[in-house]
């Protein structure tokens, strides 16, 4: 969904609820998928991830807000998750968990900052610092940059179909950059926990 930017994104209490008929769909969809081809433990985090991702893509899409309730449940949760699918290694991977979700978030933080001190605007929201954050907290570091080249070239595919048709688009076009991020975190962390 491409909007004019003249147009505020103002949401109510009401708008920064996800569609229960979407979440309950999308979560039913993600745990089958997840508890058919993941062990237990993994599936269980891969559909809590994907539950709150499709909840903030929802909402992200509508409103151009992120709620904190999922961005910060969302790292939470990835922090927890963290030692519970590395029982290996449980310390050391809630500290990496905890270290990518500032490392991710502090380069996204720098790009919004420098991004608004070129441009005299603001590019990025602080919704997609927090899920960049989330980003760090469920993917191992070399799957970080999949998750990003997934969103942008889906959020560039739809600004060119939207340009193709008719819709104008120009430099200051809002696009909700969460609805792509939120599918591209768990379809990645799905991919690489197939891998694995």
């Amino acid at each position: 969904m491409i909007t004019d930017p003249a147009e505020e994104a103002l949401g109510s209490d009401n708008d920064l609820c996800p569609n229960l008929m979407v979440l309950a769909g999308g979560a039913a969809a993600i745990g089958v998928i997840s508890a058919l081809t993941l062990p237990w433990p993994v599936a269980i985090a891969s559909t809590v991830l994907g539950t709150l991702m499709i909840a903030g893509a929802d909402v992200d899409a509508r409103t151009f807000l992120l709620p904190d309730l999922i961005t910060w449940g969302a790292i939470v949760a990835g922090i927890v998750a963290a030692p519970l699918l590395d029982t290996a290694d449980p310390w050391t991977s809630t500290a990496e968990a905890i270290g990518r979700s500032a490392c991710i978030a502090g380069v996204l933080a720098i790009f919004r900052g420098g991004y608004a001190w070129i441009r005299r605007s603001e590019g990025l929201g602080l919704g997609d610092i927090k899920l960049a954050a989330a980003i760090g907290a469920w993917l191992p570091i070399e799957a970080i940059p999949w998750c990003f080249g997934l969103a942008t070239s889906s959020a560039l595919l739809t600004v060119m179909s939207a340009h193709l048709g008719g819709q104008p688009v120009v430099r200051t076009t809002k696009i909700p950059f969460g609805a792509f991020l939120c599918p591209a975190l768990w379809i990645v962390f799905y991919a690489d926990s197939v891998v694995r």
